[in-house]
């Protein structure tokens, strides 16, 4: 019975586990990529754009595996003997790898010889190595890699490349910008939207107009930016991915623009869009725009917003500025600006949180209206942090005129009374409250219709 019960135990001790050898998890990678080229290649020969778009969406996972052994290898097998592999092959060997990587074995000698390449495989192969180069920091050879590349595609006009070309299009934007020479490549991109409009490339018409909008952004062109966005029309057959980025990039725009209202909507609209699990920097990027967006529209977004997983660090300094807006106190305000005065900078929100000044005087003059039914102008300076009593007087009568504050200055005694506080439901903002809920629902839902028809056909 002993015996019995030890080979049992012995039985169910879980087994250490292997590690995976450098040459099987090669292997595994190189196996990968073979058949993301058949299913290239049966997209050039059968003009189906399904296996194409299913070998692209596996580029994230396949990036993360992509080293030099196995990406010589896979040139090697696919590529003819020409100057452009020979090219391809010393940017793949410019790379340092580290010393633990193992060789795979080497083609054999006696094998065919490759005479000739489909395009589209051609193209995807040239992304790849551009992809690694990114990823691997070395920026410089990337911008010359990835300008090839679309030196080559200019060349081609093929329905099986439209959705490689929106890819390509969107690694070359990125190695200029890592390279801080956008503006370089301007001129491209705007040739490159006409071709993709005339030629009804509607993936690449998205993804071009994104980079665009995201050029002038970069260099702070929001006139030009806005000018693009009335004069271009964004395709409704785009992917998700770039609808989420182009309605981020019009909040941005109509933000700066003061229509705080169709930016707060865009917005909402943009994390709606954007993936729920994944796309982190996209969704922060959003958050953080948001917040200020709905303080400036004199809005306090909830607790809860500040406590999204994963984005609780990153969105603490914008819980700060919320905290210093919602109690109305200026010297707190100034306090969180002047200590995050470059986070906010990095963040593209410096500007608009300038703005809150305003906001932050109206929130203080709101308390002060609620608990005094008289005080006087000096009074209001102190509790308010302000410079003079003229300031404060000024403040009041513009806050008084905008209807922020009902009251009335008395200049000869230097004090505000303030009104007796009306009923809110005797006024028209219920409605309108009630008003701008229905419209946002309905809006959804015409939305969701959409999308329900556009899948059935």
């Amino acid at each position: 019975g002993d015996q019995e019960m030890k080979d049992v135990v012995q039985e169910n001790k879980p087994t250490p586990p292997t590690e995976t050898p450098a040459v099987d998890t090669n292997s595994l990678i190189l196996s990968d990529l073979k058949k993301n080229v058949a299913l290239v290649e049966k997209t050039a020969v059968t003009k189906e754009l399904r296996f194409l778009i299913r070998v692209l969406r596996r580029i994230p996972s396949n990036r993360k595996k992509l080293n030099n052994n196995v990406l010589t290898q896979i040139l090697n097998l696919y590529f003819p003997a020409t100057p452009e592999k020979d090219e391809l092959l010393k940017y793949v060997a410019s790379v340092q790898t580290n010393a633990d990587e193992m060789e795979i074995d080497q083609p054999d000698k006696k094998a065919e010889v490759v005479k000739s390449i489909h395009i589209e495989v051609e193209v995807y192969l040239h992304l790849l190595v551009t992809i690694y180069l990114i990823d691997k920091n070395y920026h410089e050879f990337a911008t010359v890699c990835s300008s090839s590349l679309i030196k080559k595609l200019q060349a081609y006009n093929s329905r099986t490349l439209f959705p490689l070309a929106a890819k390509c299009f969107f690694y070359y934007s990125r190695s200029f910008e890592l390279t801080n020479r956008l503006s370089e490549i301007r001129g491209i991109l705007l040739a490159a939207q006409r071709t993709a409009t005339l030629r009804h490339d509607e993936e690449g018409q998205a993804t071009i107009l994104n980079l665009l909008l995201r050029n002038y952004l970069h260099y702070n062109l929001y006139d030009q930016a806005y000018k693009l966005v009335i004069k271009t029309t964004f395709p409704d057959a785009a992917s998700s991915s770039q609808i989420a980025r182009h309605l981020y990039y019009q909040g941005r725009i109509k933000a700066i623009q003061l229509e705080y209202t169709e930016a707060y909507k865009n917005l909402v609209q943009a994390l709606r869009k954007a993936p729920q699990t994944s796309a982190k920097g996209f969704r922060l990027t959003v958050s953080k725009l948001l917040c200020i967006v709905q303080l400036l529209l004199g809005e306090i977004p909830e607790r809860s917003y500040f406590r999204q997983a994963g984005l609780q660090s990153a969105l603490k300094p914008y819980l700060q500025i919320t905290k210093a807006v919602r109690v109305g106190d200026l010297n707190g305000f100034h306090n969180v600006v002047d200590r995050f005065a470059e986070h906010f900078k990095k963040d593209k929100t410096y500007t608009l949180i300038q703005r809150l000044h305003h906001n932050v005087i109206k929130t203080g003059l709101r308390k002060i209206n609620l608990s005094y039914s008289r005080i006087y102008m000096s009074d209001v300076c102190t509790k308010l942090h302000l410079d003079s009593v003229d300031d404060a007087e000024y403040i009041v009568s513009k806050a008084i005129r905008d209807g922020v504050i009902d009251a009335i200055i008395d200049h000869s005694g230097g004090f505000i009374q303030s009104k007796e506080t009306t009923d809110i439901y005797a006024t028209q903002e219920p409605q309108e409250a009630f008003h701008k809920r229905i419209s946002f629902c309905l809006n959804i839902r015409n939305d969701a219709v959409k999308v329900l028809i556009q899948n059935f056909f």
